[in-house]
């Protein structure tokens, strides 16, 4: 099948308004580029379906004409995963016309959505019914159901319930040769075979295309408080998350680290947010702690104050700020979500989503810290993240002065080395939580156990034979 006549079949399956090309519609970048504009692809078309079964329809008509399809939710990924390559000869499979909410079950505490539905919009509808979707991350006014799932996204709260898989109760799936799973079982307890949602869950759209997710639900906490904490070193954050965690048990929703460095690029770039311990009072590592009560706003109150109270006596933390109502505690979290976009602000880096055992971190950003210093003088650490199970973002900025793109441009794979060595020695893994994509898959192949890797060929073979199914990607 040509060219022309998989683009009338298409038409003829979603309708002319939605199959888009180049030659018809203009400029396609909004699908074309990646959220980070280092992947600018070309696609034989943009579709868009509209319900479950044109998904698989259109997918059975690009297997049938041999043609390659990348599925793409809110285009927000940042390892290069979900934006065509520059051939010209992929399908672009947009779900952001999947966007139902189909059920909310309160007694079962489910919710069931398309894969095109927004995570705010998923956020949202759990809260109407009153109760907690605890997914949360950056992206969320844009990133899709699907993408999280795809990606196995992680966020601000897995400390206390997991990345996007331990959320997920049940898949519906479009496999490679076009054919519709309903797997949307809301049980927590299934044992019948091999668990195939776990299969698509972070296969980022190689396996097959999420269509929809029955996802889990929880009671709405009575009190929700959020605090700052600023402490000397990296050691001194990690003895405070134990404490944490002995007296607020599974209340601690979120504990978040920041160095000193990308709050000051926050300031620089955003200085209309207030910061606590801004200028000369700026610790070398300031925390985010969250704490969701079932009971009060009192009882979370005098939990947290114990607990702060308890670190200031044994010089953990030399001072700390709680929020007094919501719009501060909005504002301490938009301080530590401002970090990318001062990022963005400052310049192209090198970005690292890494995961350690907590335990480990200290060491590792010690020695790398040095080890880049000497390597790169002048080089500057944007070091962030979900300190509570054990992620980090490492990103590396070009020094003072050097153009940021050019060192980008020399400097990504040496620094890469360099800090994968470390982490691979310290127990750790390259991939927390924005997925391998197209930008590391080279290093998984170097770097993921060799029977592992087998594994994994094996599985995409099996399932995807004919390779249709966003090919380059994770292998």
């Amino acid at each position: 099948m040509n060219d022309a006549l998989l683009l009338a079949r298409l038409r003829a399956l979603v309708g002319d308004a939605h199959v888009l090309t180049a030659a018809t519609h203009g400029d396609l970048s909004a699908y074309e580029v990646d959220w980070r504009k280092r992947w600018r692809g070309r696609a034989l078309a943009v579709v868009r379906p509209g319900t479950a079964a044109e998904v698989a329809a259109v997918v059975r008509a690009c297997a049938d004409a041999g043609v390659a399809i990348v599925p793409q939710g809110g285009n927000t990924g940042l390892v290069g995963g979900g934006v065509p390559d520059d051939s010209g000869t992929q399908v672009l499979l947009s779900l952001t016309r999947l966007n139902r909410v189909r059920e909310i079950d309160t007694a079962n505490l489910t919710i069931t959505v398309e894969a095109g539905c927004v995570l705010q919009v998923v956020q949202q509808a759990a809260d109407d019914a009153g109760l907690l979707f605890p997914l949360s991350l950056a992206a969320e006014g844009s990133c899709t159901i699907g993408g999280n799932l795809a990606a196995n996204a992680g966020g601000t709260q897995v400390l206390r319930f997991g990345n996007a898989r331990e959320l997920c109760l049940g898949l519906e799936v479009v496999t490679p040769q076009g054919e519709l799973w309903d797997g949307l079982s809301g049980l927590r307890k299934d044992n019948t075979g091999y668990d195939l949602r776990d299969l698509f869950i972070g296969s980022e759209g190689t396996l097959g295309v999420i269509t929809a997710a029955t996802l889990k639900l929880f009671p709405r906490p009575a009190a929700v408080m959020t605090a700052l904490a600023a402490c000397a070193s990296i050691a001194d954050a990690v003895r405070l998350l134990e404490r944490a965690r002995a007296r607020l048990g599974a209340g601690l929703t979120g504990f978040e680290v920041m160095n000193r460095f990308s709050l000051e690029l926050v300031a620089r770039h955003f200085p209309q947010l207030a910061q606590p311990f801004a200028g000369d009072a700026a610790p070398a590592w300031t925390v985010l702690l969250e704490l969701s009560d079932g009971e009060s706003e009192a009882h979370a109150r005098e939990a947290f104050e114990a607990l702060l109270a308890d670190a200031l006596d044994a010089h953990l933390i030399a001072d700390a700020v709680v929020a007094e109502s919501v719009a501060q505690s909005k504002a301490l979290w938009h301080l530590r979500e401002s970090i990318p976009l001062a990022q963005a602000e400052e310049g192209l880096n090198i970005k690292h989503d890494i995961a350690l055992p907590v335990s480990r971190i200290p060491d590792f950003v010690a020695a790398t810290d040095a080890a880049l210093e000497a390597a790169f003088p002048g080089v500057r650490l944007v070091d962030f993240g979900h300190l509570g199970d054990g992620n980090l973002h490492y990103n590396v900025q070009a020094p003072v002065g050097v153009d940021a793109a050019a060192f980008l441009r020399e400097r990504e794979h040496a620094v890469n080395a360099l800090v994968f060595d470390a982490v691979m020695a310290h127990g750790g893994s390259i991939s927390a939580e924005h997925g391998i994509g197209a930008l590391k898959r080279d290093e998984l192949a170097r770097r993921k156990h060799p029977v592992a890797l087998r594994l994994m060929r094996a599985i995409k073979a099996a399932l995807d034979p004919a390779g249709v199914m966003n090919p380059g990607r994770v292998l």
